[in-house]
């Protein structure tokens, strides 16, 4: 598994073969099973992670009903950033859709490996970019798009989830009933046998 981390850090083209040796002596493997909870709501988050194995789901309960924002897969940083910096409780749960394999370390082996390498700030600073764009993305997709072209929005940047991920996420994730998407699917499905 450590060799699918080294893959993950060489993407980013900005590490050493040492630096990365120094970051996966830092981190840990931890598995998680289908249906397992990373963070729960109300708890701290006191890890960072990237996903190894597995899709996660991170959502808030909101008047008894889970509001989906997020979904991690493959590749993807995964941190509950206010309450990671911040050590308070998170707004936010973090829930395994699959069986999971996450790469993790705290904010204490971060600090010490930037320490130790000055230059492994750019790994926090570049991943806290990525997750800016993507909070930004999303919100233009939920307030700028209706709710069929949010759908198809999602099947051309993100199509891998439509296997992975059961459909009632999905229609929380674009912020309609799942009896709406399901209207959706069959109207495009339509469309398309008579195009």
């Amino acid at each position: 598994m450590k060799d699918i981390a080294r893959q993950f850090l060489l993407k980013f083209n900005r590490f050493s073969s040492n630096e990365i040796d120094l970051i996966l002596y830092n981190t840990s493997i931890e598995e998680f099973r289908k249906g397992q909870f990373v963070i729960q709501e109300g708890s701290v988050c006191k890890k960072c992670y990237f996903v190894l194995k597995g899709v996660l789901r991170q959502f808030k309960t909101i008047d008894g009903v889970e509001k989906t924002s997020d979904f991690f897969l493959e590749k993807d940083p995964v941190v509950l950033y206010s309450s990671y910096m911040h050590g308070k409780p998170s707004e936010n749960s973090l829930h395994c859709m699959e069986d999971c394999v996450l790469l993790s370390g705290t904010k204490e082996q971060e600090i010490a490996m930037q320490k130790s390498n000055p230059s492994l700030e750019h790994l926090l600073y570049g991943l806290l970019a990525d997750d800016y764009r993507k909070a930004e993305n999303y919100i233009t997709l939920l307030n700028g798009f209706n709710p069929e072209q949010r759908y198809l929005a999602l099947l051309e940047t993100r199509p891998e989830l439509l296997n992975r991920v059961p459909l009632v996420y999905i229609a929380s994730y674009i912020g309609i009933t799942p009896e709406s998407l399901s209207r959706i699917r069959k109207r495009i499905m339509s469309n398309t046998q008579k195009s």
